[in-house]
């Protein structure tokens, strides 16, 4: 076994064990919780079987198991900036709400 893959799996288990203590502690839900460890789960396949991400390339057409990869996280990356997107958008929204509600409350006492 490889340093950097030894040095991987630690940072793999580290960053799982930060996200079950989020659901220990009630942060997250049980779907998030199912979700993130499948993730850290298929980053220590994928790093402690190098050719699996290979053999998947092969199967969908990509020439190397590294494009591979480079081309999911990236399409992770925008699926979750788009989510985070999503929800700045309704905390936005919700915020215009209340301090609506808030001034027109104020404004009726003054009267």
């Amino acid at each position: 076994m490889l340093v950097i893959q030894i040095i991987l799996l630690f940072f793999f288990l580290f960053a799982w064990s930060r996200v079950f203590r989020k659901y220990r502690l009630n942060e997250i839900k049980l779907k998030e919780l199912v979700i993130w460890s499948f993730f850290w789960l298929i980053a220590a396949i994928v790093v402690l079987v190098p050719n699996f991400t290979s053999t998947i390339a092969k199967i969908v057409g990509i020439g190397r198991g590294a494009d591979l990869v480079i081309y999911m996280s990236v399409a992770l990356l925008f699926y979750i900036l788009f989510r985070v997107f999503i929800r700045l958008e309704k905390i936005e929204n919700n915020i215009t709400k209340i301090t609506r509600e808030l001034a027109l409350k104020d404004n009726n006492k003054k009267e």
